[in-house]
């Protein structure tokens, strides 16, 4: 495995292992509030208020408007966020945290690649392509076998080139609507 990171070289820690890097990353996004917080925080350009954030993180997590959140919900989410989450968040250096103010940095942003969202009904991509590679190969292996229709090698490769050019192009219109900032709501709610 390389040591190479892009996280830990923006960040001008180049001698800490890719290993410590995604134990501290998957560490701090094991906690829904925080990865709430990072999609709040990717949403909106400017600095939000703790507790404008807390208020959002809090509608999401009870499932509420954030009219309709008692002071007690409002509360909890606050004095937790305030008191662990934004502390920590600011300890790995995803978010800058003056104690009334939060704003994500640059390996905030970064942290979205670990967020991949594969729903329960769907395969992850990398399998997927995986699998669409082996289908191709067997098309090719067919078509030079003479098995399918005699068709030109040049138009079995457009097929397959158009096969994988519609995949790549649905996957990165999902990848898009599970960024993190990319909708009103984080792609978990």
């Amino acid at each position: 495995m390389s040591n190479y990171s892009p996280i830990c070289t923006k960040m001008g820690t180049q001698n800490m292992g890719v290993a410590t890097d995604r134990d501290e990353v998957f560490s701090l996004l094991s906690n829904r509030r925080r990865r709430y917080a990072l999609h709040a925080c990717e949403a909106g350009q400017d600095a939000l208020d703790v507790s404008e954030l807390a208020e959002k993180v809090a509608a999401w997590e009870y499932g509420k408007d954030p009219d309709a959140l008692s002071s007690d919900e409002r509360k909890r989410v606050y004095t937790a966020m305030k008191q662990s989450h934004l502390p920590a968040m600011e300890d790995a250096g995803v978010v800058d945290y003056d104690g009334r103010t939060v704003s994500l940095t640059e390996r905030g942003e970064d942290i979205e690649v670990y967020m991949e969202v594969v729903s329960g009904d769907s395969i992850p991509w990398s399998k997927y392509y995986v699998g669409l590679s082996l289908i191709s190969a067997l098309v090719v292996v067919a078509a030079w076998s003479g098995i399918y229709p005699d068709l030109s090698g040049l138009v079995w490769a457009a097929l397959i080139v158009v096969v994988f050019g519609v995949s790549s192009a649905y996957h990165a219109h999902r990848s898009c609507k599970n960024r993190l900032g990319a909708t009103e709501e984080p792609p978990e709610v």
